[in-house]
């Protein structure tokens, strides 16, 4: 809330001098007062908003059924991530609001944070599972408080350089000072990133070099259900969250006015689809079903519970 309130009082503390366009619609790219530079497209938006919100439904049944609710941190930010892509309806119908650019923009940006920190808990969970825990170049328990704690910093540092998004909109390049506190967090977000998909590139190798009998365990069975699939799963999610990543990093790096960041095709190809991909891979592959929670209690000698948790 501090920095939504933020972001207005610093979007009411700029007063651009060029006069407002008669029609706002007819030229979006040199509407000084546009923030992001075209019309959204509300065919786009309905669809993104769709999937997004699909998924975070699915995943909330799949939470209630099958458990993992370690993974919940990805559910409750595909809710804020659709929330984010929703207000896009708002700036196809207002372009030239900022308030409404500065929320789209707050949601959209930071919410694949909670993506990032359930992909966190489910390599620790998956290492345990198999009790491969020497494998990782960190431990389990270390793994998920050091990134966690990498994440929640990154979240704090984006928050904080979010007000200052504002001040930038009208430059073609960042200038240093606190302005480029929003693209530090984005960088260390990917460093962090990037180092966790290192170790966890590594911790499969290790395990396919060192365990091969833990590596073929579930041949026997069906694909789906082979922990393998799993891992495979994490590692495309890795491979989403790297891929939007790299783009914001890059796209911020360039200023308001750059290519990236006045495309919606490059928002949707290279920010929307990656993190869809991203979550949506764990729709067929809930880690829940993968990996049980604890043992069930027991009472009388008979099963109680045995639903993971």
């Amino acid at each position: 809330m501090l920095t939504i309130l933020s972001s207005f009082l610093a979007a009411r503390s700029v007063h651009p001098t060029a006069p407002h366009p008669a029609n706002p619609f007819l030229d979006p790219k040199h509407d000084p007062y546009n923030p992001l530079k075209y019309i959204a497209s509300n065919a786009l938006t309905a669809v993104a908003f769709s999937l997004i919100l699909l998924v975070a439904l699915i995943q909330s049944w799949f939470v209630k059924k099958w458990g993992a609710k370690w993974m919940l941190s990805m559910v409750i930010g595909a809710y804020t991530f659709a929330l984010g892509l929703g207000v896009r309806f708002g700036l196809a119908l207002h372009p030239e609001s900022k308030g409404l650019y500065i929320v789209e923009y707050l949601f959209v940006v930071l919410s694949p944070c909670a993506f990032i920190a359930a992909d966190y808990v489910l390599l620790g969970r998956l290492a345990r599972h198999l009790n491969c825990d020497q494998y990782l170049l960190v431990s389990p328990r270390r793994i998920t408080i050091v990134f966690i704690s990498s994440d929640i910093t990154t979240f704090l540092i984006q928050a904080a350089g979010d007000p200052y998004l504002f001040l930038q909109m009208h430059r073609t390049v960042l200038w240093p000072g606190p302005e480029c506190v929003f693209l530090t967090g984005l960088a260390v977000q990917l460093l962090s990133f990037s180092v966790f998909t290192g170790i966890y590139l590594v911790f499969l190798y290790r395990v396919y070099t060192r365990e091969p009998i833990i590596w073929i365990k579930d041949q026997a069975g069906s694909w789906y259900a082979d922990w393998r699939t799993l891992a495979a799963a994490l590692a495309l999610s890795c491979l989403g969250i790297l891929i939007r990543s790299g783009f914001r990093v890059v796209e911020l790096s360039e200023g308001f006015q750059g290519r990236l960041t006045t495309s919606e095709a490059f928002f949707y190809g290279l920010d929307t689809l990656p993190l869809f991909i991203a979550i949506s891979i764990y729709i067929p592959f809930w880690p829940g079903r993968f990996i049980p929670g604890p043992s069930p209690t027991t009472k009388n000698g008979e099963i109680v519970d045995m639903k993971g948790h």
